[in-house]
């Protein structure tokens, strides 16, 4: 269990995905960039399972933990992490309900 207090200190955002490529060391990953409130910040996301095409990827409107630390990843540079559920058939990305822009923080 965590406090409300360190709960508090995740920034859920929401992020438009600008770019989408496949991770040149990892068969599961993508090498995403994201746009978040007028920031470009590049993240990994092990997604390639349930969304084959790295093209169908770009424009839409997820949801990431913006505020955490850098990591690299198979050799790549994450700097946040893409929010998903878990289905038998892989992981399915969170995104909102109706268009709200990029930067809009998830409460």
């Amino acid at each position: 269990m965590i406090t409300y207090d360190d709960f508090k200190k995740i920034e859920l955002r929401v992020a438009k995905i600008v770019e989408a490529v496949f991770h040149p060391n990892a068969d599961k990953l993508y090498v995403l960039k994201i746009e978040v409130a007028g920031e470009t910040k590049q993240i990994i996301a092990g997604i390639r399972a349930s969304y084959p095409s790295p093209e169908a990827l770009i424009g839409r409107k997820v949801v990431v933990v913006n505020n955490l630390e850098p990591a690299m990843i198979r050799g790549a540079e994450s700097n946040g992490m893409l929010l998903a559920a878990t289905s038998d058939d892989g992981p399915v990305i969170l995104i909102p309900d109706s268009d709200v822009p990029s930067g809009a923080l998830v409460k």
